[in-house]
Formats: C-alpha cells, sequence, structure tokens
C-alpha cells in the first residue's frame, strides 16, 4: 500500500468526481482510477459507489476515510520532524520555486522578506511547475513560488493550500535590435516574413502562456519554431544571440532591455501580464512558515488598503514586482 492511494481516496471525497480529483492529483484519470483500485484490492472492500452520479463512497469507503485520514495527517506530520531534524539551524524554510523566478525573483524576495520579517533559513529547490507541485502537494517543500494566469493557472485542492500574490511580471517578446535600434525580428512589420521563433518546451507554464498569445493573435503560421528549451535563462542567451524571437519575464529580460542587447520585439497586445503567487499547504508544523505566511497577508492586506484610499497613486505592494 502507498500513501498516495489514501491522498487519492481524501481527495476523491472531497471532489465526488475522478475528473476533478485527477486534475488535482496531478494525474490522468485512469492513473487516479488505477490507484483507487489498488488501494480496494489493498484494504479488501469497496470503498467507493460509482454506481450513483456523483459518485460517493460506501459505507466501509466512509469508515476507511474516517481512520485513513487520521494516520496519514500523523505520518505527514512525523515526516515533517523527522526532516526539520535534518534541515538547517533556527528558523527556516524549505522552498521550491520555478526555475526562472528562482534566478530572478527569488532573491530580492527573500531579501525584503528577511528586512520585513527577521532572518532565518532558506532552502530553495528550482524546479519546473509540476515538480513543485508535487513537492508541495507530498510535503517535501514548505513554500512554492511560481507564475499564475488565468489561462493556466496552477491547479492545486483549495482545501488544502492556501495563496497569495506576492509579485508581478510582464511576459513580453524580444529581439536584437538591427543597426537602427529596431527590432530584427519584428511582430508588427508589415512584411509578413517568417520569423524564427526560440519557444519553451510544451510542459512549461510559460510555452503554455505563448500559446496562448500566439492563438489570439493567430500568428502560429508566422513562426518558424527552430528552438525550444524549458528555461527562460536559456532562451535569452539564444535571443542574444540573434537566433530569434523569444517571449521572456521581463525580470529576466531586464539587464539585456537597459543595455540595448535586446529590444522589444512587438507592442502591447503581444505582452501578457504574469502574477507570482506563493502556496503554501493549510496544514504545517513549521513555525517559521506560519510566521512569514502571517507577515505576507499582512502586507498584502496593507497594500489592499492603500489601493482603496482616493488620490492615492503608489501603493505599498506586499512584495516587489519585477514589472508594472
Amino acid at each position: 500500500m502507498q500513501l498516495k492511494w489514501i491522498e487519492d481516496l481524501l481527495v476523491l471525497e472531497r471532489t465526488r468526481s475522478f475528473s476533478r480529483a485527477a486534475e488535482l492529483r496531478h494525474i490522468t484519470q485512469s492513473a487516479l482510477s488505477r490507484r483507487i483500485r489498488s488501494l480496494e484490492d489493498w484494504a479488501g472492500a469497496q470503498l467507493v459507489d460509482r454506481t450513483i452520479y456523483p459518485l460517493a463512497l460506501t459505507s466501509a469507503g466512509i469508515r476507511f476515510c474516517e481512520a485513513a485520514g487520521q494516520a496519514c495527517a500523523l505520518l505527514l506530520d512525523a515526516r515533517a520532524a523527522a526532516r526539520r531534524e535534518q534541515t538547517l539551524p533556527g528558523a527556516a524554510i524549505d522552498i521550491a520555486a520555478g526555475n526562472t523566478l528562482s534566478l530572478t525573483f527569488l532573491p530580492s524576495w527573500l531579501k525584503l522578506c528577511r528586512g520585513r520579517f527577521g532572518e532565518f533559513n532558506a532552502r530553495v529547490v528550482a524546479a519546473n511547475v509540476l515538480d513543485a507541485v508535487v513537492a508541495l502537494s507530498e510535503g517535501s517543500c514548505d513554500l512554492m513560488l511560481g507564475y499564475n494566469h488565468p489561462q493556466v493557472p496552477v491547479s492545486l485542492d483549495p482545501d488544502r493550500f492556501r495563496s497569495l500574490t506576492v509579485g508581478g511580471d510582464m511576459l513580453l517578446p524580444v529581439s536584437v535590435p538591427d543597426a537602427q535600434g529596431r527590432p530584427l525580428w519584428s511582430l508588427d512589420a508589415a512584411v509578413e516574413r517568417p520569423i524564427p521563433f526560440l519557444g519553451y518546451t510544451a510542459s512549461t507554464t510559460l510555452g503554455r502562456m505563448v500559446d496562448g498569445i500566439l492563438e489570439q493573435k493567430r500568428a502560429h503560421g508566422r513562426l518558424v519554431r527552430c528552438y525550444e528549451a524549458d528555461m527562460a535563462m536559456l532562451l535569452l542567451k539564444m535571443a542574444g544571440e540573434g537566433n530569434g524571437v523569444a517571449w521572456l519575464p521581463y525580470s529576466t529580460a531586464a539587464d539585456a532591455l537597459a543595455s540595448g542587447v535586446l529590444v522589444r520585439a512587438g507592442n502591447a497586445s503581444w505582452c501578457s501580464t504574469l502574477e507570482i503567487c506563493a502556496w503554501r499547504p493549510m496544514q504545517s508544523a513549521n513555525p517559521t512558515l506560519h510566521a512569514l505566511w502571517q507577515m505576507l497577508e499582512s502586507g498584502q492586506a496593507e497594500a489592499q488598503r492603500e489601493e482603496a484610499r482616493p488620490h492615492v497613486r503608489t501603493a505599498v505592494a506586499p512584495m516587489p514586482a519585477t514589472a508594472r
């Protein structure tokens, strides 16, 4: 028996839907169904009544969920306590952050957090969004940082996790300039010549955001994909060497834009605003996380009050926004 099978059943109990539970568990519906069947084989009883809609647990499933849920919580607390003994000394948190944010946003965000909260230690693991979500879901980290966008939302069970917006960014197309300082590869040019496109791999959040922009602009046919990578820093390097157009977060491209190595390759209609969000589990035994989160919530509430005041032009943001 695997602990994740119990977690699958607990999510299924709340959602009453295999498709929704699979989405929240970040697996396919068929994989979830197989895991529930495996749990039923281990338990020696049918736990889910699949003959009614919405589905429900059997009487055996209800009793099993109550006991298994308590056992699961105790095991997760025990694991968290064991990990804390092996973690950094003193006040500390484990953070899973998107690859791009770990290099651009996270260092300044941690500095500002320490300025407001006080000193604490942090262990940071850079990962793609799916691996970061799994790490948070399985209790391997205290906090997750990632980009969030309405078209590509991070899917986490709201009954188990909380989130806050801690910053902002902008996804924009860039190119090297020509001799006149205009983009060598211009998306706004009247002549619709094929444009070499430096893209993200399909599984990335930024890649799906760029696909949404291109779909809206009906520009897929004009761009010729010549390079793919899963990290914005790799696309920054390729774009800076004149290999084509890339969509980069402003936080990634800021220095290159300021120095003139890169210029914007399209107007505002080719851009998209991004939220930078933090997620944490509702239940955590880490006192540093609780105190830090309370500070973040206070900062967000303060920013909202400032924005609501008439004639106030600048708001106190809960955390730094890298692009406005």
